[in-house]
């Protein structure tokens, strides 16, 4: 029965700070079972890399357009010889509306969280007093043991 109530710290920590920095040993598999443990008390959690997110207030919170890699083909007519600009509704907003209703709310689990600057950072540990359902767990780095600390503690290499 131990391992039900391991998941315990970091769910009371999650609801105290409503962000945290995880470091976590570079083999994996820890991660796994915390997301496990947030969803059998109530948490829906949704996982992304930090890589490639570009502005994160657009990509987060607003729509926003994207390009797909274009493999070598250029469009021949009046548009950019890139491709053509796709919108795309935000994720965090498009999450939050299919939650289900006794669900106690979002878990943004973000990896590769070192690439974040120090301004990203700032945005995602305020991201959680503006939409009160949503917490976040953004990997920082490795570690020989899992720990966390509070996401405005974090600090960030320049």
């Amino acid at each position: 029965m131990a391992l039900i109530t391991t998941g315990s710290k970091l769910i009371r920590d999650l609801e105290t700070y409503k962000a945290l920095g995880m470091y976590v040993p570079l083999e994996g598999g820890f991660e796994g079972r915390y997301r496990r443990r947030l969803r059998a008390n109530g948490y829906t959690t949704y996982n992304l890399s930090a890589r490639g997110l570009g502005d994160l207030s657009a990509y987060l919170t607003g729509v926003h357009g994207v390009r797909p890699a274009h493999l070598g083909k250029k469009s021949s007519g009046n548009e950019a010889a890139v491709g053509d600009v796709y919108y795309v509704p935000p994720i965090l907003n498009t999450q939050l509306e299919q939650l289900p209703p006794k669900s106690k709310g979002l878990v943004l689990w973000i990896i590769e969280g070192h690439i974040l600057s120090s301004q990203e950072i700032t945005f995602l540990t305020q991201l959680p007093q503006q939409e009160p359902r949503v917490k976040l767990v953004v990997e920082m780095g490795g570690a020989r043991v899992v720990q966390w600390t509070p996401l405005k503690d974090v600090n960030v290499a320049a």
